[in-house]
């Protein structure tokens, strides 16, 4: 019954870490597309529903429990503002590794161009909690 148990459990573990795929091309040869200037962007009501959006749900594994940082609705400020370049995206360990712009692993989906955009010019514009 124990054998029984522990091939279960490596078995949910071995599933679980391979469960996360890419499932469609990036086509990182697209330019990110301008941001007006004088469009205001918010993180709570802009930036952070990116995290969580229909199918492409960051906090499935970052939230709290499985990955850092935790991006839960009123989490994610707090937790990504540390590896945040205010003022330059490009340099910033968080935009590098976005799905779709670098992340380490395969998620099984992208940011598109337009929320890459978005993200990268709050950040380029001081990554503000507003």
């Amino acid at each position: 019954m124990k054998n029984r148990i522990a091939f279960f459990l490596i078995g949910s573990l071995v599933l679980f870490n391979f469960s996360c795929y890419y499932d469609q091309e990036i086509d990182l040869s697209e330019p990110l597309p301008d941001i007006p200037g004088n469009q205001a962007i918010s993180f709570r009501t802009d930036i952070e529903p990116i995290f969580s959006q229909s199918g492409k749900d960051c906090t499935v594994c970052h939230n709290g429990n499985v990955a850092n940082p935790d991006l839960g609705v009123g989490n994610a400020y707090r937790n990504i503002i540390a590896s945040i370049t205010a003022g330059d995206a490009e340099g910033s360990p968080f935009y590098q590794r976005l799905p779709g712009n670098g992340h380490p692993i395969d998620v099984g989906y992208v940011i598109d161009n337009a929320n890459l955009a978005l993200i990268k010019e709050w950040i380029d514009r001081g990554a503000e909690n507003n």
